[in-house]
C-alpha cells in the first residue's frame, strides 16, 4: 500500500471533523464521535490494526482527556468563584482604571498575562485563564475565545519552561550527537557540540521567526477584533492602536530574545510575559502609546446573539471595588507562584509532584499502551486548590460557594464529550506508528502485518514533503501546525515530526536547526486551530457547541502566521552560512 494512499486515508478523519464542525456547524459533541469512528475504520483497513488495539488506544486518549478536563474545570471554577466572591468585579474595576480601552485590555490580558502563564505551565492553560478574564472585563464570548487562542502562539515554543523544544526534540538526541561527533572528527564546526547546544540554536532561530509575528499578530488581531465585534464593523478602530501594539510587543520581545539567546529555551516566554506585563501596565497607566480615542464593543444589549455564550447577560459596566486589588488578584498570584515553583526542576518540587501519578499500564493487554494522570502536577489541580483557598480569603458565603461549584460542574458536560472523542482520535493517530513487526512484538502474534507502515501523521507529512521539494522551507512550519492541530500540543507535534523534519533537511541539503526552528514555530501557531484547545477555550466562556465558528475565525490568523513564517524561514535558509546545519 503506497504512502500516498495511506495519507489519503489518514486525512479523512480530519476532513470529516472540519466539514461537520466548520461546514455544517455541528457542535464538537456531535462531530468528534463521527471523526473518531472514521479514524477507527482507517486504522482497520489502512494499518490493519486490531479492533482491541484501537479500543486500547481510545481508552488511552480518554485518560489523557481527563487531565485536560481537570484544567478546564479548574479554570471555570476559578472564574465563577471570583464572580460570586466579588473578586472579578474588583478586577474589572481595577483594569478599567489601568485603561477602559478594550484594545489595551486585550493586549495586557490576552497576550502578556497569557504569555507568562504559557511560559510557566503551557498545555492549554493560558487560554483557559485569560479568556474568562476578558469575558469578565466585558468582551463578547466569541471575541474573548478567538483573541486568546490566536495570541497564544508567539510564546508557545518556549512554553512550560521550554518543554516543546527540550522534550519535543528529545528523540533527535542520538542524531544530533552523532552529527556533532562526525563533524568534530572531520575538523568541522557546526555550532554545537551536543543536544543542549542544538536545542539552544534551534530556539534562537525560532525567535527570529516568532519575533516579527509578535508585532504583526497584535496589530492584525486588534483590527480583526474591531472588524468582527466592534460596533463600527471596521478594521480601522483596532488598527489605530498600532503604536500601543509596537510598545507592548517590544516590551515582551526584549527579555524574550535575551533569554533565548543568552540562557536557552526555558525562560523566554515566562520572563518575556512577566517583565512585559509589568512594564506595559505601568506604561498604560502613564498613557504611553495608548490611543487617544477610547474603544469598546458598544452596548451589550445590542450585540448580535452569535457574539455571546450560553450564559450571557447584559454586562454591568459600572464596576465597584468589593475588596482591595491585591486581594482580588491574589488567587491568580498564588496560581502563578505555584506554577513557577512546580515547573523548575532545580527547586526539587517538580520531581516529587510528577512522581505522584495514577498509572494505567498495559491497557487491554497491550504492553506499549499505558497512560497516567499526574494529579498533583496538573495546573487544574492548582486551580481547584486555589478556588478552595479563595473561600476564606474572600469571605464567601456558603450559598455563593454552592452556586460557583454547581455552575462549574454544569458547564463540563459538552467539553467532556467532545474531548473524550477528540483525544481518543489523537491517540489512534499516534498509536498507528506501531504496526507490522512492531505490533507483533507487543502482541506476541507473528501473523500480524508483515511490513511496517508509517503512522498516520507521518504518512501525511511524507506525502506533502515529497511533493514540496525545494520550497520546503516555506512549508515546514505548516507541518508543525498540522501536528498541533491533530494532537493539540506543540510538544507532541515536535515529538511527532522532529525526525521527519531532520530527514527532509538532510535530503534537501537545508540547515537543520532552521528547519527544526520552523517546526516548533509551526507547532506553536497550530494552537490557534487545534480542536481540543478550541473545545477547552469555548467551554470556559460558554461557547460549547460552537467550536466550528471559532475555528473559522482562527484559521485566517493561522494562515497569515504560516505565510509570514514561511517567508522568513526561506530568507534565513538563503542567508545561512552554517553548512547543512
Amino acid at each position: 500500500m503506497s504512502v500516498a494512499f495511506l495519507a489519503l486515508l489518514a486525512i479523512i478523519p480530519i476532513v470529516v471533523a472540519l466539514v461537520l464542525m466548520v461546514g455544517m456547524r455541528w457542535p464538537a459533541t456531535r462531530a468528534m464521535p463521527f471523526a473518531w469512528a472514521t479514524c477507527v475504520v482507517a486504522g482497520i483497513y489502512g494499518w490493519d490494526l486490531p479492533i482491541l488495539r484501537l479500543a486500547a488506544l481510545s481508552i488511552q486518549g480518554v485518560i489523557i482527556a481527563i487531565g485536560v478536563l481537570i484544567i478546564v474545570f479548574g479554570a471555570i471554577l476559578i472564574l465563577y468563584t471570583l464572580e460570586k466572591s466579588g473578586g472579578m468585579e474588583t478586577i474589572q474595576y481595577g483594569m478599567q482604571n489601568v485603561s477602559p480601552d478594550k484594545r489595551v485590555q486585550a493586549i495586557i490580558i490576552g497576550f502578556l498575562f497569557a504569555a507568562f502563564i504559557e511560559g510557566a505551565a503551557g498545555f492549554g492553560t493560558p487560554a483557559a485563564l485569560a479568556a474568562p478574564l476578558l469575558l469578565g472585563l466585558g468582551f463578547p464570548a466569541m471575541a474573548a475565545a478567538v483573541v486568546c487562542l490566536v495570541f497564544n502562539s508567539v510564546p508557545v515554543s518556549f512554553g512550560a519552561v521550554g518543554t516543546p523544544i527540550l522534550v519535543g526534540f528529545g528523540l533527535l538526541k542520538s542524531d544530533v550527537d552523532s552529527a556533532a561527533a562526525a563533524a568534530a572528527s572531520a575538523g568541522q564546526s557546526i555550532g554545537f557540540a551536543g543536544f543542549d547546544g542544538f536545542a539552544k540554536i534551534t530556539g534562537e532561530w525560532a525567535t527570529l521567526m516568532h519575533g516579527p509575528m509578535a508585532y504583526i499578530i497584535m496589530i492584525f488581531m486588534l483590527g480583526f477584533m474591531s472588524r468582527f465585534w466592534g460596533p463600527e464593523r471596521s478594521w480601522a478602530p483596532g488598527l489605530r492602536a498600532w503604536k500601543f501594539c509596537i510598545f507592548a510587543a517590544t516590551c515582551f520581545l526584549i527579555p524574550y530574545f535575551f533569554c533565548a539567546w543568552a540562557l536557552g529555551p526555558e525562560f523566554p516566554s515566562m520572563l518575556g510575559g512577566l517583565i512585559g506585563l509589568g512594564v506595559v501596565v505601568w506604561g498604560a497607566k502613564m498613557g504611553i502609546c495608548v490611543p487617544r480615542d477610547e474603544w469598546g464593543f458598544g452596548d451589550p444589549s445590542k450585540w448580535p446573539a452569535e457574539w455571546s455564550g450560553t450564559d450571557s447577560k447584559i454586562i454591568n459596566t459600572k464596576f465597584q471595588a468589593r475588596m482591595s486589588q491585591l486581594m482580588a488578584w491574589m488567587p491568580y498570584v498564588i496560581i502563578c507562584v505555584l506554577l513557577v515553583i512546580s515547573r523548575i526542576p532545580e527547586l526539587g518540587i517538580k520531581g516529587w509532584m510528577t512522581a505522584q501519578k495514577i498509572t494505567y499500564s498495559n491497557i487491554l493487554g497491550f504492553k506499549d499502551i499505558s497512560e497516567g494522570i499526574t494529579y498533583l502536577y496538573l495546573p487544574g489541580t492548582f486551580f481547584i486548590f486555589v478556588a478552595l483557598l479563595t473561600i476564606p480569603m474572600h469571605k464567601m458565603s456558603s450559598q455563593a460557594v454552592k452556586e460557583a461549584w454547581s455552575i462549574s460542574f454544569a458547564k463540563m458536560k459538552s467539553p467532556t464529550i467532545a474531548l473524550f472523542f477528540a483525544v481518543a482520535l489523537v491517540a489512534i493517530f499516534r498509536g498507528s506508528a506501531v504496526n507490522g513487526p512492531a505490533l507483533a512484538a507487543v502482541t506476541g502474534d507473528p501473523t500480524t502485518l508483515a511490513a511496517t507502515l508509517p503512522s498516520m501523521p507521518m504518512a501525511l507529512a511524507t506525502t506533502v514533503g515529497n511533493a514540496a521539494g525545494q520550497i520546503w522551507p516555506f512549508l515546514a512550519a505548516f507541518v508543525g501546525g498540522l501536528g498541533a492541530f491533530i494532537t493539540g500540543s506543540a510538544t507532541i507535534s515536535d515529538l511527532m515530526f522532529a525526525e521527519f523534519q531532520w530527514g527532509m533537511a538532510g535530503m534537501l541539503d537545508l540547515p537543520r536547526t532552521i528547519i527544526e526552528g520552523a517546526q516548533t514555530v509551526g507547532g506553536a501557531m497550530g494552537n490557534m486551530i487545534c480542536i481540543h484547545n478550541i473545545v477547552a477555550a469555548c467551554a470556559v466562556v460558554g461557547l460549547s457547541g460552537r467550536e466550528g465558528e471559532v475555528m473559522r475565525k482562527t484559521f485566517w490568523p493561522f494562515l497569515l502566521y504560516g505565510i509570514v513564517v514561511g517567508i522568513i524561514c526561506t530568507m534565513l535558509v538563503g542567508v545561512a552560512s552554517t553548512g547543512t546545519f
